[in-house]
């Protein structure tokens, strides 16, 4: 029988209190471990953010410069910590700023709840001052949005929201809070959600398929793994390390999966891809089996899609029924929970050797490290090259730091050449292609691991996107390291107007204002390099630095990225020059 204090303690926890909604969304948060929010405050989420003053010795809330910025953090702080990002927004162009970022989240997976203040609930539909509807707008780029009117909606679909946005394949939600539903009182009480009717968040797994995969790569003899992200969101790490060292099969990766294993491990074989590695790009090609786990077949890792790996049956591990037989034909697919399944299958599988197979990928790589690498790495001209950027950062991290890319050519030199020993350490803009994103996005990284180092690598163009958001740096004092690498081009499009457009330099080239005077009016470090023999002490003295640092890189202006897989052709195909 209960006691007569254990029978109190329930009516207490049953016990509502009547209370704001404004004030229930903050409760809501705090009763889902969230105490960190990124946003712009605004007329028609006032009075959230007059809770959140209220609530400050428990809710910490970052203003950022602008909103795509505050989203691009709260992107950050997901993918370091695995963690849903918060996100506050007003109404109208503060809602609608939002909405790269959540199209971000959803083609990368990153969980987000952003919460957006709109007009009262008797002005919907009449244009109102700054009225938007913003359902309408990211209903394609969410994985689920909903608008609240009544003040007694808030906690259930706060529940909710958190639930979808966690669970399963991770996306970004959103929720739409009319002034009148902020204002108004409802009897408070939480219940965290568990489950949500038609939504089946992992997806049961079918042992027989488990065990057909395992037959199919036990009797392989060039099995080639591929695997992306979705091996990181299941927190699989350790398993897969597991699977692959027991099968000694060739592993390469996609750029968001970038991490989840050692870049030293002995079986991984590079990154495939526009811009990967030499071997595993040629040997796609060739392989007998091909294991895809945690990935979706993106059009940067296929190339052709009709001469991609005709070859070879494929086996595809994923949580996303949606993505079995969307680009690639599978032979056998295995939906589930990536980790529940690595584990499963490591009971099937043989112990194996596949020297002979391995030893086709160290060949292919020494040609690339003879016709590429090297030079970058150990460059004869007088221009620096983004490869001993990266090479001296990876010196003085040994590649433990988080690096947080931003898109064009100097991502594609992150992916390749950055070091990678911990899981969690790549952010960057893969689906959506964001110019823009890292220098918020490494904010919200450097919050997220603060005990981490955070470098963000932007080229001249995506930085002048966003760095407005020095003034959050200045603001919170996130020791982010800010590398520019600046070739006074949009270097990936001028690569491509190089090689494909016969020199066309149309529009590419840029005239940018003195980065390290910016830098320094916002109270940062700041440094700028462009000889060779001053690159490794600035790099040091970055690094060395408790506090932000800024360091800008002169680079050689047409420096390109290679490997590279033109547009429509084979991964076979792929060149090196």
């Amino acid at each position: 029988m209960e006691t007569l204090k254990e029978e109190i303690q329930k009516k207490i926890a049953k016990r509502t209190i009547k209370i704001t909604g404004a004030e229930a969304v903050i409760k809501c948060l705090l009763a889902e471990g969230v105490d960190l929010a990124y946003g712009y405050p605004g007329g028609a989420i006032m009075p959230v953010y007059d809770e959140i003053y209220k609530y400050q010795d428990q809710f910490h809330h970052v203003l950022t410069r602008h909103e795509q910025g505050a989203i691009h953090a709260a992107q950050g702080f997901a993918r370091v910590t695995g963690k849903v990002g918060m996100v506050f927004a007003t109404s109208g162009p503060g809602a609608t700023n939002l909405v790269t970022g959540i199209a971000d989240a959803q083609i990368d997976s990153t969980p987000l709840v952003c919460i957006t203040g709109q007009v009262g609930s008797h002005l919907l539909g009449s244009d109102a001052f700054q009225e938007t509807d913003i359902i309408g707008i990211s209903t394609p780029v969410t994985k689920w949005n909903y608008q609240i009117t009544k003040a007694s909606e808030i906690p259930e679909v706060i529940a909710k929201a958190f639930y979808i946005a966690k669970t399963g394949r991770p996306g970004p939600v959103l929720i739409d809070i009319t002034k009148d539903a902020q204002f108004g009182e409802l009897d408070f009480s939480y219940k965290k959600c568990e489950k949500v009717r038609s939504y089946r968040a992992v997806p049961k797994l079918n042992i027989e398929k488990v065990k057909e995969a395992a037959e199919l790569i036990n009797a392989a003899k060039k099995p080639f793994i591929v695997w992306g992200q979705g091996v990181i969101l299941g927190g699989a790490e350790q398993d897969f390390k597991n699977f692959i060292e027991k099968t000694n099969i060739p592993s390469a990766c996609t750029g968001l999966g970038l991490s989840a294993l050692e870049t030293t491990h002995p079986l991984h074989v590079g990154m495939v891809g526009m811009h990967g590695n030499y071997a595993p790009n040629v040997l796609t090609n060739s392989c007998d089996v091909l294991i895809a786990i945690g990935m979706r077949f993106d059009d940067r890792v296929t190339g052709n899609l009709a001469t991609y790996a005709k070859q070879a049956k494929v086996i595809h591990f994923d949580i996303d029924p949606a993505e079995i037989d969307k680009n690639v034909k599978t032979d056998i697919a295995v939906i589930a929970d990536v980790k529940e399944s690595l584990t499963k299958i490591m009971k099937y599988v043989n112990k194996a050797e596949h020297k002979e197979w391995m030893q086709e990928f160290h060949k292919l790589y020494d040609v690339e490290h003879k016709t590429v690498i090297y030079d970058q790495l150990n460059p004869t001209k007088d221009g620096l090259t983004m490869g001993e950027v990266l090479g001296g950062i990876n010196k003085e991290t040994n590649g433990d730091a988080i690096i947080v890319s931003d898109v064009g050519q100097h991502q594609m030199f992150a992916w390749r050449y950055a070091d990678f020993n911990k899981t969690r350490s790549n952010v960057t803009s893969g689906g959506l292609g964001t110019m823009g994103f890292a220098l918020p996005a490494s904010i919200g990284a450097k919050m997220g691991a603060p005990d981490r180092e955070v470098v963000a690598i932007i080229g001249d163009g995506g930085y002048q996107m966003t760095c407005n958001e020095l003034g959050t740096i200045l603001q919170t004092k996130a020791a982010v390291k800010i590398v520019v690498l600046n070739n006074s081009y949009l270097g990936m499009v001028r690569q491509w107007q190089e090689l494909f457009f016969d020199k066309r330099y149309a529009s590419t080239e840029m005239i940018s204002p003195n980065f390290v005077k910016l830098a320094e009016a916002y109270d940062i470090e700041a440094v700028r390099v462009s000889k060779r023999e001053d690159l490794a002490s600035a790099i040091k003295t970055m690094m060395a630095s408790k506090e932000a640092f800024f360091l800008e890189v002169v680079i050689e202006q047409e420096d390109n990225v290679f490997p590279m897989i033109p547009t429509g052709a084979s991964v076979s195909d792929i060149r090196l020059s």
